[in-house]
């Protein structure tokens, strides 16, 4: 796998484990799926870990962790199911102050839109990374400079713009 971050790839710190088994032997941080993680926390008082989740999921059953975890990976099926952007946008939204991350095959030209919705890093299988390497992902985060949705990206919208410039015209 493939992390890239916004200022380019980046080492992972998370050991992916599927059973509560496999986590408890992992010594370091340690990304558990959901369904796993009240047992993994109670039998890891204070370990540093994170939730892997489907795009699917509701937010309320993510919400409940955010004061124990310090990353949540949203699972992306295919580039093409856009459901882990509303999930990380709400999950932004309700205030979850770690790390967001993407997983899956994305492409390059999701990036932006990526980090727009409060990704901070994205996570691609080898197929996906050496089709697009870094490179073009960088390039790709910045061809967006402006976008139409209020709360969506930093700073104000087209649209917030236009109304400003039309009040003060």
């Amino acid at each position: 796998m493939t992390l890239i971050r916004e200022d380019g790839a980046g080492e992972d710190r998370f050991t992916r484990a599927d059973t509560l088994e496999a986590a408890l032997e992992v010594d370091g941080p340690v990304l558990v799926p959901l369904a796993i993680a009240d047992e993994f926390a109670k039998a890891r008082p204070g370990a540093e870990f994170g939730l892997t989740v489907p795009g699917s999921t509701p937010i309320d059953d993510v919400k409940p962790h955010f004061s124990g975890i310090s990353l949540v990976a949203i699972e992306f099926p295919a580039f093409a199911d856009g459901r882990g952007f509303s999930l990380a946008k709400r999950i932004a939204r309700e205030g979850f102050a770690g790390t967001l991350r993407a997983s899956g095959p994305l492409i390059a030209d999701e990036f932006a839109d990526a980090l727009a919705c409060g990704f901070t890093e994205v996570e691609l299988p080898e197929t996906m990374a050496n089709r697009q390497p870094v490179q073009q992902w960088m390039a790709a985060k910045d061809t967006m400079s402006g976008h139409y949705q209020t709360g969506y990206g930093k700073g104000p919208s087209i649209l917030q713009k236009r109304l400003a410039a039309r009040k003060g015209a």
